[in-house]
Parts: C-alpha cells; structure tokens; sequence
C-alpha cells in the first residue's frame, strides 16, 4: 500500500492529480450537455435531437483520434499531451459559447470530441501505466474511484450555474477551470518518469509477466467487448429514465432511482479495491458484464414497479462501477504495459465511436417501436460483451 508521502512527492502523486483533473474533465466536458443541451436549442431555435447529434459527432471524433492520443502518451507523458487536451477543451467551451451557426456548432463539436480523446479516461490510464508499468492495476483501480465522483458533482454544480450565470457563463466557468486548474496540474504536478525507469525493488518479476500479443482474435475479442459494453451505458443514460417514466414512474421517484446508480458504482469500486484485486481482471470484467445482463431479467419477466426499476439502477451502477476499472485494467493484464498507451487508445477508439451512435440508435427505436424493445436491443449489446469476456482466454 503506499504512504500518505507518495501521493506528494512519489509517483502516487498521479492518482491524486489525475483524480482531480478527471473531476474536471468529466465535469466539464462529457456530464453538463444533459442539462445544457436542451437550453442551446431553444436559445438557437433548433430541435433538441439537432443540438444533442453535435454531441455524437464529438465522440465520434474523440474516437477516430483516440489511438494517435495514446500513442503520443507513450512516447511523450501525459505530463506533455493531457496538458493540451485541457487547453483544447477550454477553447472548444469558448466556441460552443460563441457559435451561432450549426456547422460551427458542429465545428466545435469536433474540437471537444478531440479534447475528450485526450482527457478523459483513457489518456489518464495511459499515463498511469506510463508511470507504474506492470504494477498499474492498484492505482488505475485509485482513480476510477475518486473521479467515480464526477458525475455527483458536476450534476449539482452545472444545475447551480445555470441558475446563477445561465448555460453561456457556465461554460466560461468550466473552460476557466479547464485552463487555469487542469492544465497546469497535468503540465507541472503528474510525474515524469517511466515506469522501466523504477528503482529494482519496484519492479516486477519478468518471469510473471507473461502477456498475449496485441493483435489477432484477442485483441478483437477485447475490442469488442468493451465497444459493446459502451453501447449500454451510452444508450441508457440518454433514454432509461425517460422510459421509467413512459412505464408509470413519477419523476420525483424516477430522479430518486436515477441516484442510486452513483453510489451503486462506488460501492463496486470498493469491493473491488479491496478485495478484487487478487482476482484476475479478467475475471473482474466477467462478473460485471455478468451482473449487467442479469439486472435486465426482473424488468423482462417480472411486472414494473419501483422496486424493479430500483434493483436494475444499483445492478447496473455496480456493473458500470467495476467496468470502468476493467477498461484500465484488463488490457494491462493481458497485453502487457510495454505500447499501453497506443493500446487502450485503440480500444477506445471504438468504445467512443460506439458510444456516440447508441443514443441516436436507442431514441429511434423507442420513438418508431417500443421502449421494450429499446431495452431488448441494449440487452443484447450486454450479452455481446459478457460473450466476448468469457471466450477470452487469460495468458497461462
């Protein structure tokens, strides 16, 4: 475990930065659209399905970039590169600020999608596993557990904002804080050195570091089953709790359930710190995906109701809780730390991209269909990823 000491002046210090730059991040950037999104519309008089498609088109961008941001991690430093992201996430909340035109609009939306790529959690991953190499799992596991506060956060700090400076001064807010507070935390605070660098008891065991190549139908097995993961929680934070609401949910109940889910996903990830860390994440990711597949079965055969609604919300927050760490963890277990950059970069690429098209996806069947079968298709996208984790196979 480490001392208090080394999240000042070891290399502990990145977990203690990176959680609160991803705070920022993740406040700042991917959570206030949900709440700001339908106020751009009516101020520019266009539809809300417009204004939230500049959104898709920013993580589709973020994806299609992801794997040159890792690259750049691993040859660089997320001391050098997440510094930019944060300057580049500034500037976009300035043009969103000042876009008038949709094509600017959409304009700037790729210049978010950009940020995103190079801010979020897969950049931070990467310059862990940079700094820590082979022994990143205990603190890619730290940091999913503070910045799990981000959307607690940053929900209640935009509502108050907009209430206080309306959607424009909110996001003068947030690109200040982006600038002023997160660059200069990643440019001057994360270390810099690298992991091959480490003192000779620090490092591990060659003899245990057996790993699978990048490449071929474990890489893609991988791959997907993270891209399909990302279908879930993309497509139910947009549309699960308008659905509990078409099922006969009050909003007062519906909003209280919705709160469930943070908790529910901190509470995963300190099981898992504690106690998970002597599994395989493999393992780790198979349950997830285990739990997530299992919490749609009540809503399939039992009748609707709050204590339903309630079991799927905490099932589903605890599967995200342990995913989200899986994301970092499980391609360091099995590819190796050696390129990990590049690596979850590759994955997120098409976790981003797949993430961009799943609420745009799941609105439309809803609209055209039933919110049955809505939840059926994002059930199935479940059982795609748990299908994938459980044909992997660890290295020996």
């Amino acid at each position: 475990m480490p001392r208090p000491r080394d999240f000042i002046i070891g290399p502990w210090r990145a977990v203690a930065v990176l959680g609160v730059t991803q705070i920022l991040a993740w406040g700042a950037l991917f959570y206030p659209p949900v709440l700001t999104i339908p106020l751009i519309a009516a101020d520019r008089g266009w539809s809300q399905a417009f204004a939230m498609a500049g959104f898709s088109v920013g993580l589709f961008c973020g994806g299609l970039v992801s794997r040159n941001v890792g690259a750049l991690i691993d040859r660089f430093g997320g001391h050098v590169v997440m510094p930019f992201g944060s300057l580049i996430g500034a500037l976009g909340l300035v043009g969103l600020v000042a876009a008038q035109k949709p094509w600017l609009y959409f304009g700037v939306w790729v210049v978010l999608g950009v940020a995103m790529a190079a801010s979020l959690y897969d950049p931070a991953f990467g310059s862990i596993a940079r700094i820590f190499g082979a022994a990143a799992r205990a603190p890619i596991t730290a940091l999913t557990l503070v910045a799990g506060f981000a959307s607690t956060v940053s929900w209640p700090a935009t509502q108050f904002l907009i209430g206080s400076v309306g959607w424009r001064g909110t996001y003068l807010v947030y690109a200040a804080l982006l600038a002023f507070l997160a660059a200069p935390l990643h440019a001057f605070a994360l270390p810099r050195r690298r992991a091959e660098r480490a003192a000779p008891a620090q490092a591990v065991d060659s003899r245990r570091a057996v790993v699978l190549p990048p490449r071929g139908l474990p890489f893609v097995l991988v791959a997907t089953a993270f891209a399909s993961y990302a279908f879930v929680p993309s497509a139910l934070s947009a549309q699960l709790l308008a659905i509990f609401e078409r099922f006969g949910l009050s909003p007062t109940v519906v909003v209280a359930i919705g709160m469930l889910f943070g908790p529910a996903q901190v509470l995963a990830r300190l099981c898992e710190f504690s106690f998970g860390r002597h599994l395989h994440p493999l393992w780790s990711a198979r349950f997830a995906a285990g739990v997530l597949v299992t919490a749609f079965v009540p809503l399939a055969v039992l009748p609707f109701s709050t204590p339903v609604a309630a079991t799927f919300a905490v099932m589903f927050g605890m599967a995200n809780g342990l995913m989200t760490i899986a994301r970092g963890t499980v391609p360091l277990a099995l590819f190796g730390a050696s390129g990990y950059g590049l690596l979850v970069g590759r994955i997120g690429g098409s976790f981003l991209v797949v993430q961009s098209l799943a609420p745009v996806l799941v609105a439309s069947i809803a609209e055209h269909t039933s919110d049955g079968l809505a939840l059926t298709v994002v059930a199935a996208f479940a059982a795609a990823s748990l299908f994938c984790f459980a044909a992997m196979r660890s290295p020996a």
